[in-house]
C-alpha cells in the first residue's frame, strides 16, 4: 500500500477539525456572551490591559480555529493558541486540579459539575504540537501551498 492511501496520513484530519472548532466555538461564546463581560473576567484574575487582551483573546480563538481546521499556517497560529491555553490553563483552571469533568450531583435539574481543571488545556496543547510537528494532513490549504511551490519536473 502507498503512503497516499496509508490511514495514518489521515490522523491529523480529525485533530485540526476538533481542535479548530473548539477554539472557534469558545471564541464565538465570548462574542455572544459579550466580550466586555470576559474583559471583566480578566480584570478579576489579573490580567494586564483586558479589554485588549479579551479581543485579543476572542481573534486569536475565531481566526486561529478557523486557520487549524484549514490547515492553514498550522505553526504561525498555533504559537498565539497556546498562548491563550496556557494562560487559561495557569490562571483559571490549576487551582481546579487536572479533571475537567467534576460530577458534584445529579439532581432533577440534571447533572451538576464543578470547576474544571487543566486537563482540556493540555488535551488542546498536545493536539496543536502534534498539528506542528507532524503536519496538517490531508485536505490542508498548507499542503496546497507547500506542493504549489515545488516546481514542477518536466
Amino acid at each position: 500500500m502507498t503512503d497516499r492511501w496509508s490511514l495514518s496520513r489521515w490522523t491529523p484530519l480529525p485533530l485540526r477539525l476538533i481542535v479548530g472548532y473548539g477554539f472557534m466555538a469558545h471564541g464565538y461564546a465570548k462574542i455572544v456572551k459579550n466580550p466586555e463581560a470576559f474583559a471583566g473576567i480578566l480584570h478579576a484574575i489579573g490580567v494586564p490591559a483586558p479589554h485588549f487582551m479579551a479581543w485579543a483573546t476572542i481573534v486569536i480563538e475565531l481566526l486561529g480555529g478557523l486557520a487549524v481546521m484549514a490547515g492553514a499556517f498550522v505553526p504561525l497560529v498555533s504559537l498565539p493558541m497556546i498562548a491563550v491555553l496556557l494562560v487559561a490553563a495557569l490562571t483559571v483552571h490549576l487551582p481546579y486540579g487536572f479533571s475537567s469533568i467534576k460530577l458534584m450531583a445529579v439532581t432533577a435539574a440534571g447533572p451538576q459539575f464543578g470547576p474544571p481543571g487543566y486537563e482540556t488545556d493540555l488535551l488542546y496543547l498536545a493536539c496543536l504540537v502534534a498539528l506542528v510537528f507532524g503536519g496538517p494532513g490531508p485536505f490542508a490549504v498548507d499542503g496546497w501551498r507547500a506542493r504549489a511551490r515545488k516546481p514542477r519536473r518536466v
